[in-house]
C-alpha cells in the first residue's frame, strides 16, 4: 500500500495485520482519485472507518486543505498516527478515536467524505443516515462509499444528491453528489 500521486507520491504506508481492516487496494485508490480529482484540492475530508489512514493521506498528499481521520480501534490509530508522520502530515490530518457518530453529530461541513466501513454489518446506511439528517456534505460535495459489489448504498429520496456507481471486480464504489 502506497501514495500514489502528490506530495508523498511513493510512501509506502502500514496496514493493520489480519483482518480487522480491508485497505482499499491502489488499483481502486487510483481509479477512485482519477473520479474526483477535481474535488480534491482545497477540500475539508473526512475519512471515516479509516483504518490505515490512507484515503484521507492520499487526500492531502493531492492538494485537501485539511482532513479527519475517525476510528474506532485503538490499535488502527496508532498505525495512523505512524502513516501520517511517515508523509509529513501531522498539521494537515486529525484523528478521533472513537464512534463515527461523534463525529457526525457535531455540525462540521466536510466537502469529500470517505465511508469505508467493514462489509458485513450495516454501519454505511447508518453512517449515510446521519450524513443526510444533520447535513454535515457541504454544497457540491461528495461522498464516496466503498462497498462489497453486492451491497446498497442508502438513497436520499431528494433531487438534491446524485448518485453513480463504479465497479471493479468485487468492489463497488458509489459515489454520491449534494448538487
Amino acid at each position: 500500500m502506497r501514495v500514489i500521486s502528490g506530495t508523498a507520491r511513493g510512501r509506502i504506508l502500514k496496514a493493520l495485520e489480519g483482518e480487522a481492516t480491508r485497505p482499499t487496494t491502489d488499483k481502486v485508490k487510483e481509479s477512485l482519485f482519477n473520479i474526483i480529482q477535481f474535488d480534491i484540492e482545497g477540500s475539508r475530508v473526512l475519512d471515516l472507518f479509516s483504518g490505515s489512514g490512507q484515503l484521507a493521506i492520499e487526500a492531502i498528499s493531492r492538494g485537501a486543505e485539511s482532513a479527519l481521520a475517525v476510528e474506532n480501534s485503538r490499535f488502527a490509530v496508532e498505525i495512523i498516527k505512524e502513516n501520517i508522520k511517515k508523509c509529513g502530515f501531522e498539521k494537515d490530518i486529525s484523528i478521533h478515536r472513537g464512534d463515527f457518530s461523534e463525529v457526525l453529530t457535531k455540525n462540521a461541513k466536510y466537502d469529500v467524505i470517505f465511508l469505508d466501513p467493514p462489509y458485513s454489518g450495516d454501519l454505511m446506511n447508518k453512517a449515510l443516515d446521519i450524513i443526510y439528517s444533520f447535513d454535515i456534505l457541504s454544497n457540491n460535495g461528495i461522498i464516496v462509499c466503498e462497498t462489497d459489489i453486492s451491497s446498497d448504498v442508502l438513497r436520499m429520496e431528494d433531487s438534491s444528491y446524485s448518485y453513480r456507481e463504479y465497479k471493479y471486480g468485487r468492489i463497488k464504489l458509489t459515489i454520491v453528489r449534494k448538487v
